[in-house]
């Protein structure tokens, strides 16, 4: 995204800063940043440019020796210090979220507890010497080790957990860190940094704010040893490519098509009323929704019919008033994308089910809609529509179900719904990606690697698998034998 720079308009709120150096600070210019829910400009957020990049970085390079010399446990309570204070100031962080997102508030205080939460969990984790090898002639250890200055890049569909996350990674692990939040969602982040600011050294953690210029310049800085991306794949490639010109390790948490086999045996309304939240929660903008639904041709009707009542019943509006579940679509861009979808789905010929009927006034507000009879080489099915438009498709032979399910460049997450858990669990095994579920959809742990298959990521967030994907391994071989 190239940022919109600054209106005119003095009444939009400003109190945003970047974070460098334990230094609150402004770099003279300024971006808008949109109310998804009205469609106009609601704050202003300073932009930081390739100056600020180079000072962050340089003060991440030198409070790096005295925080990686610290203990884990020392660095833990740092983190968890951080957690309370997401705690405590949570009330005020969803409303601003909410704002510059869209989501409901209730999700946005959700976001912010999973945030505090997955941190806590993942400083539990040990991370020990390891013994290769222990003989009469040699003693083989395995150490991991901090890297470095972290470059960590969000996106804008959940700022605050998915900048904690790889936060949190980096920090315990003994690296320090440069956060870039999303354009589109750069707030909520930027006060996490005030937050940080209180807690850690400085230097240790840096927060900036910019648009796509910025993230490329993470990606080819000499100063920065790793970068970790979360978003789209498109961008991802392009992540990967820049980091190549200094062998960055790269964690990548891109897209994904998620495929939700239903079987035979299910009971239609209640596994509805999971699908759909699996598949709508922010407006389905998650990467790891519910994108396509395949079920049993002996079920399909009713499950279509559950589908498109939890539909028509959903309320959809600003994500501030009581009782919405659907907030409007992030960005115009988005926006646009799936209008583009929604007509190519009607011009196929497809059975619209539920919604459908985009409401015409302010905001980017797009209807829950479940589509039926719906072709399988459709953009709907084959694209990442990351909204809440969801295809039911239907097989009868479970084999077709699972080569439809894995016929797809995307492998991040995937699940298997039936009342026979063991032959629900064999199916899964089957799906290619990097997490398979039964019986749920959107179920992570801080002890839990996840990540994707295919084009959907390289690496893994969370649990110790994703602890050290922060490290670098470093044998330490000793031979007895004295000289």
């Amino acid at each position: 995204m190239a940022v919109q720079h600054a209106s005119d308009d003095t009444g939009l709120r400003s109190d945003f800063f970047l974070l460098i150096d334990g230094e609150l600070v402004t770099s003279g210019r300024w971006f808008d940043v949109i109310d998804p829910a009205t469609g106009a400009p609601f704050a202003r957020s300073p932009e930081a440019g390739r100056a600020e990049l180079d000072r962050a970085v340089a003060a991440a390079r030198r409070a790096f020796p005295a925080w990686s010399a610290l203990s884990f446990e020392e660095r833990a309570a740092y983190i968890r210090r951080l957690c309370d204070a997401l705690r405590k100031h949570q009330d005020e962080l969803a409303e601003l979220l909410t704002r510059e997102q869209g989501k409901p508030v209730g999700q946005s205080r959700d976001e912010i507890t999973r945030a505090a939460t997955q941190s806590e969990g993942m400083t539990k984790i040990q991370i020990p010497v390891e013994t290769l090898v222990d003989d009469s002639e040699r003693h083989i250890e395995l150490h991991y080790v901090p890297l470095g200055v972290v470059g960590i890049i969000t996106p804008w569909n959940a700022p605050i957990n998915l900048a904690a996350g790889p936060l949190t990674a980096a920090l315990y692990t003994g690296n320090t860190a440069v956060l870039k939040p999303s354009p589109y969602t750069p707030l909520s982040t930027l006060k996490v940094g005030e937050l940080a600011r209180e807690i850690f050294p400085a230097g240790v953690v840096n927060v900036l704010a910019g648009g796509n210029d910025l993230g490329q310049w993470m990606t080819e800085h000499p100063g920065i040893d790793k970068i970790s991306f979360t978003g789209s794949v498109a961008t991802g490639k392009k992540v990967m490519a820049a980091a190549a010109g200094t062998l960055k390790r790269i964690t990548l948490e891109l897209g994904g098509n998620d495929a939700a086999i239903v079987l035979e045996d299910v009971d239609p309304k209640s596994v509805a009323r999971k699908l759909f939240f699996a598949a709508t929660v922010n407006c389905g903008q998650v990467c790891m929704a519910v994108k396509r639904i395949y079920a049993h041709e002996s079920i399909y009707d009713a499950l279509c019919e559950a589908l498109a009542d939890e539909a028509r019943n959903a309320k959809v509006g600003p994500g501030m008033e009581p009782g919405v579940q659907i907030g409007p679509i992030q960005n115009r861009m988005q926006y646009e994308k799936l209008l583009g979808i929604l007509e190519d789905t009607k011009r196929s010929g497809a059975r619209i089910l539920a919604g459908g009927e985009v409401p015409k006034g302010p905001g980017y507000f797009f209807p829950p809609t479940i589509v039926a009879d719906i072709d399988e080489n459709s953009r709907l099915v084959q694209e990442e529509q990351f909204g809440p438009i969801v295809p039911v498709l239907k097989f009868s032979d479970v084999e077709d179900a699972i080569r439809r399910a894995n016929a797809t460049r995307y492998g991040l997450a995937g699940s298997v719904w039936s009342r026979d858990i063991a032959r629900a669990t064999a199916i899964a095994a089957r799906l290619e990606v990097g997490t398979a579920w039964v019986n749920q959809h959107r179920a992570t742990s801080a002890f839990v690697p996840f990540g994707g298959a295919k084009e959907s990521g390289i690496g893994r967030q969370y649990s110790i698998l994703g602890l050290k994907g922060y490290m670098e391994p470093r044998v330490v071989s000793v031979l007895k034998q004295v000289p």
